[in-house]
C-alpha cells in the first residue's frame, strides 16, 4: 500500500540514534541540551494539540522518573519522563474510567493552557513527527511502569540503555520493551465489508475485526483464525496492507485484507457484541453520520484509515 505510512502514528523519519543509547556520557550531554516531554499516567503534556517540551531541570520534572531517550528531531535530543507518582491537587478533575478519558489535569508548574490529556483525543491533530514522538514516549514509559521486576528472579530491575532496556542487578537478565502484534482485517465479500463491535464500546461504534497474533502463528493464519473464531466466517488468501503503532498500551496493528468465502455469521458473544455486513453505500452513509445504526471506527485508527481508502479504491 503506497500510502501506508500516512496513517496516524506512521513513520516520520525520526532519527532514533540507537548507538547513542549505549553511551551514558553522551546521553547525559544530550539531556542537558535537549528537551523532555512530561507524561502523567499515559497522558502527555499538551497545549493546543502540541506536545509541551521542557528543559531538563524544569519544576514539572521534580517528581519524574528517569528520562527515556526518544531520538534526535532535526538535531534536537528528545526525551520523555514519567510523572505518574504526582498527585493533582484536591478538587482537580479525576481521570475517567472507560473507553475515553476526557479530563485534563493541570500541573502547578504551568499557568497557561498546558495540561495532561488523553492521546486519543488529540492524535489526529498532531504532526507526523509529534505523533511518532508522543506514541513512542507513551508506549515506552508504560512498559517501564508495568515491567519493574525481573521475570527471571523477581528482583527489581533498573533502567538502562537510555530507557530501551531494563537490567536485573541480581541475575543480570536483560529485558527489552514489549510490543504486541495485532492483526486487523478488512474482510470483504463482493461489495460488502464485515464489521464488528466489542462490548463496552460507545453506542453504534463498529470497526474492523482484530486480534492478537499467537505464538508460532503467521500473520495470515492469525487473520483467518480470528475472523473464524469471532464470526464463524471463513476466509481465503490474505495480503498485507499497512501497520500502525498503537500505544494503548503497546500494540503494533498489522492491517491486512482478505476475501470471505461466505457471508453466514455465527457470532462468538465472548468476543463480539455484534457483527454485520455493510455495503459500500452504507459505509459512505456511516462516515457521513447518516447511517441509522453504524458509527465508523475512531478517526485516526488504522481501521478508519483502511476503510476510507477501501472506499476510495486506494489500497494498492
Amino acid at each position: 500500500m503506497r500510502i501506508a505510512e500516512t496513517v496516524t502514528f506512521g513513520g516520520s523519519g525520526l532519527d532514533r540514534r540507537a548507538g547513542l543509547r549505549r553511551d551514558a556520557a553522551a546521553l547525559a550531554e544530550a539531556l542537558a541540551r535537549g528537551v523532555v516531554l512530561p507524561v502523567w499516567r499515559g497522558k502527555p503534556l499538551m497545549a493546543d494539540a502540541r506536545p509541551v517540551w521542557v528543559p531538563n531541570g524544569h519544576p514539572v520534572l521534580a517528581s519524574a522518573g528517569p528520562a527515556v531517550f526518544l531520538g534526535l528531531d532535526d538535531g534536537v535530543p528528545r526525551f520523555a519522563a514519567d510523572l505518574s507518582d504526582w498527585s493533582p491537587e484536591a478538587g482537580a478533575a479525576a481521570p475517567e474510567a472507560g473507553f475515553f478519558d476526557a479530563t485534563v489535569q493541570r500541573h502547578p508548574a504551568f499557568s497557561g493552557d498546558e495540561g495532561f490529556v488523553e492521546l486519543r483525543g488529540v492524535m489526529t491533530r498532531l504532526t507526523p513527527r509529534d505523533a511518532e514522538l508522543v506514541a513512542t514516549a507513551k508506549a515506552l514509559l508504560q512498559w517501564h511502569r508495568s515491567h519493574g521486576f525481573c521475570s527471571a528472579c523477581g528482583a527489581r530491575s533498573v533502567m538502562a540503555m537510555g530507557g530501551w532496556q531494563r537490567t536485573c542487578p541480581a541475575c543480570a537478565t536483560q529485558h527489552f520493551p514489549r510490543t504486541d502484534p495485532v492483526v486487523i482485517m478488512l474482510v470483504t465479500h463482493g461489495n460488502s465489508v464485515l464489521l464488528g463491535r466489542s462490548p463496552g464500546w460507545p453506542e453504534g461504534m463498529f470497526s474492523l475485526l482484530a486480534g492478537f497474533v499467537e505464538p508460532g502463528e503467521t500473520l495470515e493464519a492469525a487473520v483467518r483464525r480470528e475472523v473464524q473464531e469471532e464470526t464463524g466466517v471463513r476466509c481465503g488468501p490474505v495480503t498485507y496492507l499497512a501497520s500502525q503503532p498503537w500505544p494503548f498500551p503497546a500494540s503494533l496493528m498489522l492491517g491486512a485484507r482478505t476475501e470471505a468465502l461466505g457471508r453466514d455469521i455465527a457470532l462468538d458473544p465472548d468476543e463480539l457484541e455484534q457483527a454485520l455486513w455493510l455495503t459500500r453505500e452504507e459505509l459512505v452513509q456511516s462516515f457521513a453520520g447518516l447511517h441509522p445504526v453504524v458509527r465508523p471506527a475512531r478517526h485516526g485508527s488504522i481501521a478508519n484509515f483502511i476503510l476510507r481508502n477501501w472506499l476510495a479504491d486506494r489500497l494498492d
